[in-house]
């Protein structure tokens, strides 16, 4: 992803500066898919629920892979309806993208595929007209299909300024893709085998201090081919 010489995958969260910026939504939906995600890669599709995002349900969107680079809307909110001023559901998501950076997020969207990792982007909208410039960030998050495939992701997209008159595209000025690393997913650690020991022979038990060692007794039989005195009386 060629972005004017800049440094596309320099790490940098969303949730950076919502504070004095307005962009919270974004940290409210990232922390939800962190929650659902545990140690895992990624939650799945089916574990997403609407009440669980209240705050950042009017931002938030949920697209389909449908061909490499392309994704379509399934589920948009209203701000984004209110961007393109018409229902936004079933468009790519695209849509919201100026010509010159399609290419760009096309291949940002392979990458949240794949890889899998997470994706922030920060958008700009020149001013045009009577269209006042217009900063907006998006957030792309992976899920699981109900197949079980990544083919999903659930993201936000806030803009922040005067909106004008619609419709609204922007330019990707900076993005960055953070890879999604699960506890569950890293590789056990390799243990070497302990040979059993050796078997040991018994421990000899020491003799007490100043104990002298004893002979052994043994018994002395008389060998039977040794000659023996043989008594013999006479009267001569």
């Amino acid at each position: 992803m060629d972005n004017g010489g800049q440094n596309t995958h320099n790490v940098f969260r969303m949730t950076q500066h919502v504070s004095k910026t307005g962009f919270a939504p974004l940290a409210q939906l990232e922390a939800y898919w962190e929650a659902l995600r545990g140690n895992r890669l990624m939650p799945n599709r089916s574990e997403i629920d609407p009440r669980g995002i209240e705050q950042a349900l009017e931002y938030s969107f949920i697209v389909e892979r449908i061909a490499p680079g392309i994704a379509r809307l399934r589920i948009a909110g209203s701000h984004l309806s209110d961007l393109m001023g018409m229902e936004v559901r079933g468009m790519p998501l695209t849509s919201f993208i100026a010509p010159s950076s399609r290419r760009q997020l096309s291949d940002i969207l392979e990458e949240v595929f794949e890889t899998p990792a997470i994706c922030s982007i920060e958008l700009h909208s020149e001013q045009s007209g009577n269209l006042p410039p217009l900063d907006a960030r998006m957030l792309l998050m992976p899920l699981k299909s109900d197949l079980g495939d990544v083919s999903r992701i659930l993201g936000a997209l806030v803009s922040v300024g005067d909106m004008g008159r619609s419709p609204r595209r922007f330019e990707i000025t900076r993005s960055a893709l953070r890879p999604i690393v699960a506890d569950a997913a890293l590789p056990p650690v390799k243990r070497r085998e302990t040979p059993p020991p050796a078997p040991q022979a018994p421990a000899k038990q020491s003799e007490p201090a100043f104990r002298e060692t004893q002979a052994p007794f043994r018994t002395v039989t008389p060998r039977r081919d040794a000659p023996y005195l043989r008594l013999v009386k006479s009267d001569d």
